[in-house]
């Protein structure tokens, strides 16, 4: 039913305002008695086998919703029910911001991607802490953190201490997120040294908790083999819980769109089926360069679930879904776990 009739309606209209209308449209569905049972039923796989340990957490399934969908924990709760093993909100940053100028949000409907320049647009983290404070405990709770696009360089790492230090109570793990193509000064993030520098800080300031929280970092899938080794080396340096790959891309390169539209629409950071591929390479020499030192959070283009096998085979221990949750709808996170709960008992029977 989503593809034959809610996508297309939805597709009618501005893609970011359906996302807000989409928002409310569930916030008020879930209302009704009995709805969040009847759709548990309907997309959640319950199995043992399923579950994932990692950083110290137990995962029902693999298949997490990223970031940048439920920015200000709004509908946590709800998307819960989906059957989702975690949900990472944010981007969030200290204060509120309203992202950059509109239209900022563009559907490449033939690739089955999307373009966005959002530029960090989010109500600031004391409106996701005050979100997160009505959480009924369904899921792991992921907090992405950044800063704010007017902050000086000499201020980024304050920036990402105070969402640390506010939001730590209230989610599970942490996300340093260096990556976004949609901010502006973001040069500073990817000089290894700084990296270094802000991850030291976030693991001193996580000292302080009674709890200790998992610290991940999310890089972006344009990076060449060398970049890609000095962020190997920063993590087994920092000794950093893992990496998320990857972000949105800034590459156009191979898209059935054309040059006329695509000029049309501008920069932006591009997500969807056109990145798969390049996504999963990051992960794969991450995983084999570094001898699988660390956990592997596998995003990008990810919209069926021999998507996802290729992921996890690939070297990642958890995938996220994003764009391919717009095009596939819901029913793909059932048939991702329904696929991974298959290989599971190929497994056993070899064994």
């Amino acid at each position: 039913m989503y593809k034959r009739i809610i996508r297309p309606l939805f597709f009618l209209f501005d893609p970011e305002k359906v996302h807000h209308f989409t928002f409310v449209l569930i916030k008020n569905l879930f209302k009704i008695p009995g709805i969040s049972f009847f759709i548990r039923k309907i997309y959640t796989v319950e199995d043992k086998r399923l579950e994932r340990n990692l950083f110290g957490l137990t995962f029902k399934n693999p298949v997490g919703l990223a970031a940048g969908f439920d920015k200000n924990a709004i509908l946590y709760n709800e998307f819960a029910n989906f059957g989702f093993g975690f949900i990472e909100i944010g981007t969030v940053t200290p204060k509120l911001q309203e992202g950059n100028p509109k239209k900022r949000l563009f559907r490449l409907k033939a690739d089955k991607a999307i373009v966005n320049r959002m530029g960090f647009n989010n109500k600031g983290v004391f409106a996701a802490v005050k979100n997160l404070k009505k959480n009924k405990g369904k899921i792991i709770i992921g907090g992405n953190i950044g800063k704010n696009t007017t902050t000086l360089p000499t201020n980024y790492t304050e920036d990402y201490l105070t969402c640390f230090q506010e939001l730590h109570p209230y989610v599970d793990y942490f996300v340093l997120n260096i990556s976004c193509p949609n901010v502006n000064s973001h040069a500073k993030l990817n000089d290894k040294d700084y990296l270094i520098e802000l991850i030291t800080a976030i693991q001193e300031e996580n000292k302080k908790f009674q709890q200790q929280k998992p610290i991940l970092l999310k890089i972006a899938p344009d990076l060449n083999k060398i970049q890609l080794d000095e962020i190997i080396a920063v993590v087994i340096k920092t000794k950093i819980d893992g990496v998320i790959a990857s972000n949105t891309s800034v590459h156009r390169e191979g898209l059935k769109i054309s040059e006329r539209e695509l000029e049309k629409i501008g920069n932006g950071g591009l997500s969807g089926k056109p990145i798969n591929d390049r996504s999963t390479e990051v992960i794969k020499y991450l995983a084999k360069k570094s001898n699988k030192a660390f956990p592997i959070i596998g995003v990008g283009g990810i919209h069926s679930a021999e998507d996802a096998l290729e992921k996890l085979n690939a070297g990642a221990d958890l995938i996220q879904i994003f764009t391919g949750f717009i095009y596939e709808g819901p029913v793909l996170i059932k048939q991702i776990n329904k696929a991974i709960l298959k290989r599971e008992m190929l497994k056993e029977i070899k064994n």
